[in-house]
């Protein structure tokens, strides 16, 4: 009965410091930019968008497409490096495991 009055204690600390993890997570920011870095936008950890910053040369009035494509390709790019810090930092809890809905 101590055995499993311990484990429950250590699952419990495991699972603050997750959640810990978690929250420090949204205080992370990230930078992704696309074009040279004409278009650079920034995601907190959690995957917010938190600003869209476009150089003036990347503004063509006869190539609104190409903008767009700028814009989108900084956001995946910011949205995968906040997938690549959850999956560092909470990995350690999780041992490489996906985990759904965790992070």
């Amino acid at each position: 009965m101590n055995n499993m009055n311990q484990m429950m204690k250590q699952v419990k600390k495991m699972q603050e410091q997750m959640l810990k993890a978690q929250e420090e997570l949204g205080e992370k920011t990230i930078e992704g930019s696309a074009g040279g870095g004409v278009v650079t936008v920034t995601v907190n950890g959690h995957k917010k968008l938190l600003s869209v910053a476009i150089k003036p040369e990347a503004v063509d009035p006869d190539d609104i497409d190409m903008l767009q494509d700028l814009v989108l390709t900084a956001v995946n790019d910011a949205i995968t490096k906040a997938d690549e810090l959850a999956n560092k930092d909470m990995g350690k809890f999780t041992g490489g495991m996906k985990i759904p809905g965790l992070f």
